[in-house]
């Protein structure tokens, strides 16, 4: 699957991209529609997944560990991070011609490594809320 890019990425980013990998299929697997993946907005904002569960609009991070000795997932999700992915989401909506009725921020934490048959999928829902300065623009 990632035999051409082994050469060229540090194993560390193909971890990643293959956490982005099983958190997808995790959604599609719990009936979510994949609006995109590693959505860019603007130069330094990025979006892992952006979803729709029915008709909710989900904003989902992706965290990726080798086990779990390396942390919670919304350890990594800190006060900086979240700031980060209400702007790029503020940006996304903004950009929307037909605003969805609501919106929520997830956060999926994948414990294993590429090549696992099973890695460990921890979905957390609506992990955090918007912050309230970028509200106005939804």
């Amino acid at each position: 699957m990632f035999w051409f890019f082994k050469r060229n990425i540090a194993e560390h980013l193909l971890t990643g991209l293959w956490g982005e990998k099983v958190a997808v299929r995790e959604l599609r697997h719990s009936g979510m529609r994949i609006l995109g993946t590693r959505v860019r907005i603007g130069r330094r904002d990025e979006l892992d997944i952006v979803a729709r569960d029915q008709r909710e609009l989900v904003f989902v991070e992706v965290k990726t560990r080798a086990n779990e000795t390396f942390g919670r997932p919304l350890d990594a999700v800190d006060r900086r991070k979240r700031h980060a992915l209400c702007r790029a989401a503020a940006k996304y909506l903004a950009r929307l011609k037909e605003k969805p009725d609501s919106f929520r921020f997830d956060v999926i934490e994948v414990i294993g490594k590429p090549g696992d048959r099973k890695p460990t999928v921890r979905h957390i829902r609506r992990a955090f809320e918007m912050e309230r300065h970028y509200m106005t623009v939804w």
